[in-house]
């Protein structure tokens, strides 16, 4: 079941129609009003959320997920007018897994909406599986979702854990940003590889020191310093 907020009703019932089409289940929500009941009667598997609502922030309801178990690690989209690179740092700096500025084709966004479904799906099987994952001063617990460098915890986004780790899987394989697209994110459309950048970007930032880490492969993309 995928959630949109969404006050503008022409866009939410085409997108809504759109996914059903696609055989994705969906439910759409003028306000945040109807989404919190929502979700308290069922916790959706993927939630698209514009940012300027006429009662909450999109922000301010993305924030509030991410504090809460119930919906910590739902997969979240933004789809937004606001579409400066700023405005779509801070959004995946906050938590939000996928970016989509309006207007936007229907085609691309079901692309990324079941690439949000299929990454939840493997993300819970995986983590039955794969215990941890170790590389010089970096740990991830990966049934926790938790990942510390030197014991200190870097708070990352769903999106960001995902990606380093996929790298420290192959430590010192460098992987061009379409491979990072299709591993990582699951997209199955060209362009878009400017969010590898972006996520390698915040990625970094939250290593502070041990940014380092991860490596630019000039001419390649990128990898982890083994």
């Amino acid at each position: 079941m995928v959630y949109y907020v969404e006050d503008d009703k022409n866009i939410r019932e085409l997108t809504i129609y759109a996914l059903t089409q696609a055989g994705i289940e969906s439910r759409g929500f003028a306000d945040d009003t109807g989404f919190r009941a929502a979700c308290s009667a069922r916790t959706p598997d993927a939630v698209l959320l514009d940012i300027m609502l006429p009662d909450t922030d999109g922000l301010e309801i993305l924030r509030r997920m991410r504090n809460d178990p119930a919906l910590s690690r739902v997969p979240v989209m933004m789809l937004t007018a606001k579409d400066t690179e700023l405005d779509a740092v801070c959004a995946l700096d906050g938590g939000a897994d996928d970016y989509l500025a309006k207007p936007f084709g229907m085609m691309e966004m079901v692309s990324r909406v079941r690439a949000l479904l299929r990454r939840s799906a493997l993300a819970g099987a995986s983590a039955g599986e794969e215990k941890s994952l170790d590389v010089g001063p970096l740990h991830l617990s990966v049934s926790r979702h938790e990942a510390t460098c030197r014991g200190r915890d870097l708070g990352l986004t769903s999106r960001e854990f995902d990606l380093l780790a996929f790298l420290m899987r192959s430590p010192g394989v460098a992987f061009n940003r379409e491979t990072l697209l299709s591993r990582v994110w699951g997209w199955d459309f060209d362009g878009g590889s400017r969010t590898v950048d972006v996520h390698v970007q915040t990625t970094r930032t939250k290593l502070a020191d041990d940014a380092d880490l991860i490596e630019t492969v000039r001419g390649v993309g990128y990898r982890l310093r083994g």
